[in-house]
């Protein structure tokens, strides 16, 4: 059972910000300030990361286009074209711009975790091993490159290692419910039933409308032999995301005689 609910997508960089800045007043505001100086990357590149708050993708990659003619070096704007890509499912595209900006600047950490988690999502775990550890060895202070790397080990059976990576993910994000549902399935993998239904009620405090928070909290009444208690965690799962497969498939089996 265990497998059902491992390796979730790593949070994303740009769009678990303060939603009000992709906000239309917001966007106007910025649209002002590139009216009066239409010759600053750096105000495309802001109002292009609000775009992408909005979920205006095309008007996103426009802004980042014209960050990037103004300043053919500006790295940042570079890999924020890379998640538009990304989100807008072309990854060659976006592994090529994370990668122009690692050749710009071969010390940010932004660019490496980015392209990691491609890699990642792609199967190509010694690609994304190694870009996760690039990030790390540039002692990074964003806790997706330890969260990602956690996956990989968790994805291998290392889970004592993908422990310790998911706790210092948490040190560094700590309202961020993802680190906790992977250290508690690596703390479940390893027996430790308590350790693991304590972290997903942590993830399932610090938000709520996660389906794998829930679906993973009845996987541990599951494993204690509360069905009851599992199928209504399992139905919360479901009642969030209805194609969350190990929610509904955990909600069957708890539900059949």
């Amino acid at each position: 059972m265990l497998g059902l609910a491992a390796c979730q997508s790593a949070p994303e960089q740009m769009y678990n910000v303060d939603p009000a800045q992709g906000s239309a007043e917001n966007i106007g505001s910025l649209t002002a300030v590139i009216n009066r100086n239409p010759n600053s990357p750096e105000s495309y590149n802001v109002r292009g990361s609000a775009y992408g708050r909005a979920g205006k993708y095309r008007d996103a990659l426009d802004d980042f286009d014209t960050a990037i003619k103004l300043n053919p070096n500006y790295y940042q704007a570079y890999a924020n074209r890379a998640l538009i890509w990304h989100y807008t499912g072309d990854d060659a595209k976006a592994v090529a711009d994370y990668s122009r900006a690692i050749q710009i600047n071969p010390s940010y950490d932004t660019a490496y975790i980015g392209r990691g988690d491609i890699y990642r999502q792609a199967g190509r775990l010694d690609q994304a091993l190694s870009d996760f550890n690039q990030a790390i060895s540039q002692d990074t202070t964003d806790g997706r490159a330890y969260h990602d790397r956690g996956l990989i080990y968790q994805a291998q059976g290392q889970h004592k290692q993908a422990i310790e990576d998911f706790s210092k993910a948490i040190s560094l994000s700590p309202r961020a419910p993802e680190p906790y549902n992977g250290r508690g399935l690596s703390y479940l993998a390893l027996g430790d039933t308590d350790n693991a239904f304590a972290d997903f009620n942590t993830a399932i405090k610090l938000d709520g409308n996660v389906a794998e928070s829930w679906a993973n909290q009845a996987l541990v009444y599951e494993k204690r032999g509360d069905r009851q208690k599992a199928a209504a965690s399992y139905a919360k799962a479901v009642q969030i995301d209805r194609n969350y497969k190990p929610a509904v498939d955990g909600l069957a089996r708890t539900r059949s005689s």
